[in-house]
Order: structure tokens, then sequence, then C-alpha cells
């Protein structure tokens, strides 16, 4: 695999001719819209085959996968052009191995909500380990607020995704209910009551386990969220199921802010099978244009967090989305817009501007003026600065990583993590 950064003067023919290898196929690989318009700065990804299979009438992925040795979900993984299972034909040219030896296992996690797109589903799924649906609603009572979840939970273990199961103190605003946690946390008879309701409903709906996402929680309920986690997982241990706790991005045990301070990281890592650390949103939505997890920072929180949880439990949190921001930034009125990685690449071509990358952050970004003369600062996420998350996780020996989230499809995200390692299946 190789990471290709696009120069003043390249085209696809001449990157093609540079790495030996086709323009079709780094078009299919990458995806791309409009190869005749590549961006000065622009990540491509290139793949280079160990063997290649030449398909043939009455050709089936599985009949390929067979004879090669391997299995349909590889094939999917290194030819992300198949936008579903067995939608190949004569003469299409199949990667069946990759010439770059694989770092070793990874666990994916990525979270979507119930109306993310089917098409962007199955193409992800093929990458993932467990997908999880946000999210369950919770009632101050302990009933559960469902979600149109059965198909998707049926589409992933057909693809041998394992589905896990959200709950979140989330409110119909799009706000986390500290009070509605305060009452879960605090009320035995609601607490036993949510756990029941959880347990009949993972049974129902064929879910493999749990994930609980509880932020904002108010900083006296800290030992009562931890207690809770136990119980939560005390019960559904009995039934096989394990635990997995969102962790907001601390960097040391006394860190102020209602986001922090009830996540007691040793406690809740001892409670819980799994932690996720929730490393991302650094740039956010209301904050200042920064890169969404800058390395450097990313860095800070996980040199904490293996102090204090066992790294062979700990799924690190990698974003798939930026953010366009308007410069000045003014606290209290600046609002930035979410962008997917690929629109960010768009945009830099329909306004004309180069990518940067800032090495401290080890993030791309790039600048422009809109029709208001306002200044507009982009960061996203390309290859480079996934495959530097991805060095992160090795160097610290995680379990995993988790990507909210994958209702954006981001192809070199894809190419870069099959490239590097090994996606390991639970089902």
């Amino acid at each position: 695999m190789i990471i290709h950064v696009v120069q003043s003067g390249d085209t696809i023919y001449t990157i093609a001719r540079q790495y030996n290898t086709s323009p079709q196929k780094i078009i299919a690989d990458n995806e791309l819209q409009n190869p005749n318009e590549l961006v000065v700065g622009q990540t491509l990804v290139i793949l280079v085959p160990d063997q290649v299979h030449t398909v043939q009438p009455g050709d089936t992925l599985e009949s390929i996968a067979q004879r090669y040795g391997t299995t349909v979900l590889e094939l999917l993984q290194y030819n992300p052009q198949i936008a579903y299972a067995d939608a190949i034909f004569p003469g299409d040219q199949l990667t069946i191995s990759l010439s770059e030896e694989k770092r070793g296992p990874i666990r994916v996690l990525g979270y979507a909500y119930p109306s993310i797109d089917r098409t962007v589903l199955m193409k992800t799924l093929p990458y993932l380990t467990f997908l999880t649906i946000f999210t369950y609603g919770i009632t101050s009572e302990g009933d559960l607020i469902g979600i149109d979840d059965e198909e998707l939970i049926n589409i992933a273990r057909d693809y041998g995704v394992a589905p896990l199961m959200l709950i979140s103190t989330l409110t119909e605003e799009g706000t986390f209910s500290n009070e509605l946690a305060h009452i879960i946390l605090n009320d035995q008879d609601v607490q036993n009551n949510l756990i029941e309701n959880i347990v009949r409903n993972m049974e129902e709906k064929q879910y493999y386990g749990l994930d609980i996402d509880f932020e904002y929680v108010l900083p006296e309920d800290r030992e009562k969220f931890v207690a809770f986690v136990q119980n939560v997982r005390n019960r559904l241990e009995q039934e096989g199921y394990p635990v997995l706790i969102a962790l907001a991005p601390k960097v040391s045990s006394d860190q102020q802010g209602l986001l922090y301070e009830a996540h007691d990281y040793p406690a809740l890592g001892e409670a819980a099978n799994r932690v996720l650390l929730m490393t991302y949103e650094w740039g956010y939505t209301y904050g200042p244009a920064m890169a969404v997890a800058p390395v450097n920072r990313v860095r800070e929180v996980l040199d904490y967090a293996v102090t204090e949880i066992p790294r062979e439990k700990i799924y690190m949190g990698i974003p798939n989305y930026g953010y366009d921001f308007i410069l000045p930034y003014v606290q209290g009125v600046s609002r930035a817009d979410s962008v997917s990685n690929v629109e960010a690449v768009q945009l830099a071509e329909e306004v004309g501007a180069s990518i940067q990358y800032d090495e401290v952050a080890q993030a791309p970004f790039f600048i422009y003026y809109d029709n208001q003369g306002r200044q507009h600062q982009v960061w996203f996420e390309d290859a480079r600065s996934i495959e530097a998350k991805l060095d992160l996780f090795s160097e610290y020996g995680f379990l995993g990583v988790g990507y909210w989230n994958v209702m954006r499809y981001f192809p070199q995200n894809w190419l870069v993590l099959s490239s590097l390692y090994d996606i390991e299946k639970v089902l």
C-alpha cells in the first residue's frame, strides 16, 4: 500500500505510470468521482496486488475464494469496487492478495444510525468486527425507547459482523441528560427494570453485546455510575453478553469539566469488559478551527489511559468526518458545518484550494474564501491521517479501533486499514 500525495502537474495517468498500475484501478480503488480534476495535496491510495484473478464466466466470489484459499469478505475488502456480493462480471480483475505483509490483527467497531444508506452499509461491513446501532433511549422509569434496528442487525450478521445494542441518555433534542442519568444511577428499581429490559431486547433482537454511552454524568454520580456499569455487566454476563463503555478523552484523573469528572478510568475500565476512548472532537461544531483528532492531543489521552486501563481492553476512537470552519472564530456565535472526508476534497476542487498537511496534528486542511468574502478553514481526514492514527493503535498495543461514525463512506480509510491489518471477526 502506497499513499501518493498529488503534486502540481500530476494526472491520474502519470501517477499510474509512476507505480506501474492502471488509471482504472486507482480510480476504482479510491472511488474517484472526477479523476480528471485532482487537487494538489490530495491523497491517493495505491494498492500493490500480489495475486490477481481474471473473472471467468460462471465464477462467483465464493468459488474464487475457495480456489485461492481465502474468504469472500477478504475479496470484498481488497476489491472495494464490488458494490455487493457477486456483483462481478467476466473480465473483471480481482485482487486476491496484497504484496505487503500485514501488521497483525485488529478489531474494528463502527457506529451507525438506523437510517444509514444500505449501499454504504454493505460496502462498509466487510471491514467491521462490530456494528453499534445508535441509539436506544431510556425513560425515567427504566423503559427503552426503541429504534428500527432489525434490518441492520440482520444485514450485519449476514456479513459476519456482530451487532451491538447501544443505550444512552441522549434526548430527542440531541443532548445528553444528566438528570435522566441521575435517576437511573440512583434509583435501584428503575435501574433493575432497565437492565431486564436490555436483556430482553438483546435476546429478542439477537444482539451480540451492549455499548453504554452516558455522557455529562454529574460529578456526584461518579461512584454510582461505576456501580451501574458493574451491575449491567454482572447481569449480562449471565447471558453471555459483553459490555463496552464509551469514555470521554481524559488526560488526567482529576481533569475538570462535566464531560470528564464522572468518567473514572480505572474503575470503569475494571467494571466493563471493554472501553472505547472517544478520541475525537477537539475540533467541533462550536469550537475554533482545528483538527477533529490531532494526533498530538490524542496521544495525551492514550498516555493517561494506559496507566489506568489494560491495553487489551481498549478501543481507540477515530473520526470519519471533518468540519468547515468560518474565520474569525467568535465564541458563542461561530458554528462549523460537518463535511465528509470525500466532500472535503470535492470542496477543495470546487474552490480551487490546495490541501496542506499539519505535521503536528497529522491532519489535512485547506483555506478558501466564500462569495461573501469570509475565510474558511476546512479540517478533515485523509489516507495519511488515518495511517497516523493506526500507527498509534499499533504503538500502544490496543485491542481495536472504533469509528464515529460510518454513515458516510470513506474509501481511503478502508483501503489503508485492510492493507495494514487482518480484520478480526467474532461471529
